[in-house]
């Protein structure tokens, strides 16, 4: 094999390791936060829970992805900009549910979940920044992670105010927050899957 086989090679396997492991993740803090915001009245939590499992999805597409060829990339990259759309609009909903229905959050356990959930995703960070420059399926997980981020943030915060205030009005403007959060990196990756497709050669 020449050395340029063997380099795909290798790369190939790195990619594979990291979104494995970010994957299971991703599907055990799914649980984790739906689980708690069910349990603690969070829409926020719930959205976060949301985008986890929108993730999830995604690194699996990218896993799917690894070693396949540009044309089939782009389409996982762009299926997984579709999916987090989809998931995007499901959370809007609840939102929109709760607001009507009413809610009372409990804001410790916003907090506590929010927190942990940030670590995961710190950590998940930290393994595909090495891709984050690479093909569209890599550079599609490398922006949701990051969206996964600031949302674990913006739902510290709102368990934050929501104590602080009494209000359950925080909790559902961050959860209408991740919805668009969420939307836009779809779009993202959505152009950046067609940018791709006009910038791949014709077989």
């Amino acid at each position: 094999m020449s050395d340029c086989g063997c380099h795909i090679e290798a790369k190939n396997a790195a990619e594979r390791k990291t979104l494995r492991i970010v994957l299971l993740v991703n599907l055990g803090m799914f649980l984790v936060e739906l689980g708690s915001g069910i349990l603690a009245h969070s829409t926020a939590l719930i959205a976060d829970s949301l985008d986890m499992l929108a993730d999830a999805l995604v690194y699996s597409l990218s896993l799917y992805a690894v070693g396949r060829s540009p044309k089939q990339k782009t389409r996982a990259a762009a299926l997984s900009g579709l999916f987090q759309m989809t998931l995007a609009v499901l959370i809007l909903g609840d939102v929109i549910r709760r607001l009507v229905a009413g809610s009372a959050p409990e804001a410790d356990w916003m907090m506590a979940i929010a927190f942990l959930g940030l670590v995961a995703n710190g950590y998940c960070l930290y393994r595909i920044a090495k891709h984050r420059r690479g093909e569209v399926h890599m550079r599609a997980s490398w922006i949701f992670t990051q969206n996964d981020v600031i949302a674990n943030v913006s739902v510290i915060i709102a368990g934050g105010l929501v104590a602080l205030l009494q209000s359950p009005y925080p909790d559902l403007i961050v959860g209408f927050g991740i919805a668009s959060l969420v939307f836009w990196g779809g779009i993202r990756i959505v152009r950046d899957a067609k940018q791709a497709v006009m910038n791949t050669p014709v077989e």
